[in-house]
């Protein structure tokens, strides 16, 4: 099992964040759903909510986060890409 993901955040103007990560959770349109390292893959519709991802080799609580207002996750081979329809800029700025 590999120990970490590589996840792609895109955008309809292009990548917003890509690297190594330990885990994702996102906002399926049927609720949250968590991706670590093994996943089976999958394919989900995502809601307006945020989208978390914990950097490999970062300390506790450096989580990243963005507001998304819907879009698609998808996982295959440790291979996350979560497409957005868009970023919520009102919303609290990522940390």
């Amino acid at each position: 099992m590999a120990k970490q993901l590589e996840v792609d955040l895109v955008g309809t103007d292009g990548t917003i964040w890509s690297g190594a990560a330990r885990s994702v959770s996102a906002p399926a349109s049927d609720g949250e759903i968590g991706i670590l390292p093994g996943h089976t893959p999958v394919l989900s519709v995502l809601a307006h909510g945020r989208v978390r991802v914990t950097v490999e080799g970062a300390a506790s609580g450096s989580d990243l986060s963005w507001v998304v207002e819907g879009g698609f996750l998808s996982v295959d081979d440790d291979q996350v890409t979560v497409v957005v329809d868009g970023l919520d800029e009102s919303a609290t700025p990522a940390a």
